[in-house]
């Protein structure tokens, strides 16, 4: 089955996924991050098969992600790096990892844990306010439209609903538009 691609969804969460939604991409990420970079070291790690490692690597370094370098000629290496786009994952990866050791733990306890280097102790990852420091949840923050949201594939309901938000906080906002030009209510 062909998968649907999510690149014209206005909506950044469909986006990103379009790219990252593949469990396979994300633990590449996971490993090049942590410093397994070489494609033969990768293969190992995950055992993966060859060919779709090639294909998944051969699109983050089209979508920017990551860059391919040769560090040996004969016969050809290479390892990968992550750009600052690939960089800027990890924030996620934690996220992502911190939900899986609650909800997926072993009884022994994480798997790894991170170790905060300039303070020199454990920490976890959480989405904080930028201006106030609170923890965001699902309880103390809302989706409001944005500059480029619009009513379309992937949003037609959900659209609209931001909107609708928008108008009963009765804050500035930006109208979303569907692909026809008519703005949601």
């Amino acid at each position: 089955m062909t998968r649907k691609p999510l690149a014209d969804v206005a909506c950044s969460i469909a986006r990103a996924t379009d790219l990252f939604g593949d469990a396979w991409t994300a633990l590449i990420m996971r490993d090049v991050l942590v410093g397994v970079t070489r494609f033969d070291d990768l293969a190992h790690d995950l055992g993966i098969s060859r060919k779709v490692l090639a294909a998944r690597l051969a699109r983050l370094v089209d979508e920017g992600v990551l860059t391919r370098e040769r560090y040996q000629d004969h016969p050809p290496r290479e390892h990968y790096q992550a750009t600052a786009k690939g960089e800027d994952l990890y924030p996620v990866l934690l996220g992502l990892m911190a939900w899986g050791d609650r909800w997926y733990g072993e009884p022994a306890g994480p798997p790894t844990r991170i170790w905060h280097t300039t303070c020199g102790r454990d920490t976890n990852a959480v989405a904080v306010c930028t201006h106030c420091g609170e923890p965001l949840t699902v309880h103390n923050s809302d989706q409001l439209p944005g500059p480029g949201g619009r009513v379309g594939p992937g949003t037609r309901v959900l659209g609209p609903l931001i909107a609708s938000r928008a108008e009963r906080r009765q804050s500035p906002g930006t109208a979303v538009a569907d692909p026809d030009g008519q703005t949601a209510p």
